[in-house]
C-alpha cells in the first residue's frame, strides 16, 4: 500500500465503487490510492479558489444593476 499512513472507512455508492475498482486494476494502482489522490486534488483546487479568493479581495465591488447596465451599455446584453 504504498507509503499511506492512516486507515479509514469510506462508504461508496455501490456504482461508484465499482467504477473505482475498474480503474484501479486499469490503472495498476489501489483502490486507496487513487482515493488518496482525488482528494488531495479536491484540496490543492480548494488552496488555488482561497488564494484566487484572497487575491482579488482588493478588487472593487460593483452591485449587480450596476453590472447589468454596464454590460447593457456595452451592447453585451
Amino acid at each position: 500500500m504504498s507509503n499511506l499512513s492512516k486507515r479509514s472507512t469510506v462508504y461508496f455508492d455501490p456504482t461508484i465503487h465499482q467504477a473505482l475498482r475498474v480503474k484501479a486494476a486499469s490503472s495498476q494502482q489501489s483502490l486507496s490510492e487513487l482515493v488518496d489522490e482525488a482528494v488531495r486534488l479536491f484540496m490543492k483546487e480548494d488552496q488555488e479558489d482561497l488564494q484566487t479568493y484572497s487575491n482579488r479581495l482588493s478588487e472593487p465591488e460593483i452591485s449587480y444593476e450596476a453590472l447589468l447596465n454596464d454590460l447593457k451599455k456595452h451592447g453585451k446584453i
